[in-house]
């Protein structure tokens, strides 16, 4: 079967891996939503709205982390362009039903390249930190549904995830 011809971006010529040349590209507004979930029992979701997780407040060290993780998201993943982002967001929900915490991270720059990536480090973050905080709790934990939500900007354009996002309390409407 002949291999199709494709125009991969992240290889040179030689087939090597390489950085995307972003420097012709004109900085544009970009933005871009995240979410993930984590489930856990039922305690200790009771135990991270009681405040009485040992580590002390999941929310709060949470919402941090993800901002930090959204900062050095070009330092983690390779290939990545350190971009330089004029906000970020982290909206944390409990969530009795799962039972468990939905995440949710809204990214923004003006650049030449996209946030998407950095959104997505920034909820996966926030999720892996309040694993870490709750472990000794329940080791159970799942983190799931990673996953971008909504970009905006660039030469792809906008995209909207096909089924609705689930809208956290507390966050900007919809672009």
């Amino acid at each position: 079967m002949a291999e199709e011809k494709r125009d991969w971006t992240h290889l040179d010529g030689k087939g090597r891996v390489t950085m995307v040349d972003v420097s012709e590209k004109p900085p544009t507004w970009r933005e871009a939503r995240a979410r993930a979930r984590v489930r856990m029992a039922p305690e200790t979701l009771q135990r991270i709205l009681e405040g009485t997780v040992a580590k002390g407040n999941v929310f709060d060290t949470a919402r941090l982390a993800g901002i930090m993780a959204a900062k050095k998201t070009w330092e983690l993943i390779p290939l990545c362009h350190p971009v330089p982002l004029t906000a970020v967001n982290v909206f944390l929900e409990p969530d009795p039903h799962l039972p468990g915490v939905r995440v949710e991270a809204h990214t923004k720059t003006c650049d030449r390249t996209g946030v998407e990536m950095e959104a997505l480090m920034a909820v996966t973050h926030a999720a892996l930190t309040i694993y870490d905080m709750c472990k000794a709790l329940d080791r159970s934990m799942i983190l799931e549904d990673i996953r971008l939500t909504y970009k905006s900007g660039g030469r792809s354009g906008t995209f909207r995830l096909q089924e609705p996002p689930e809208v956290l309390s507390g966050t900007p409407p919809e672009a």
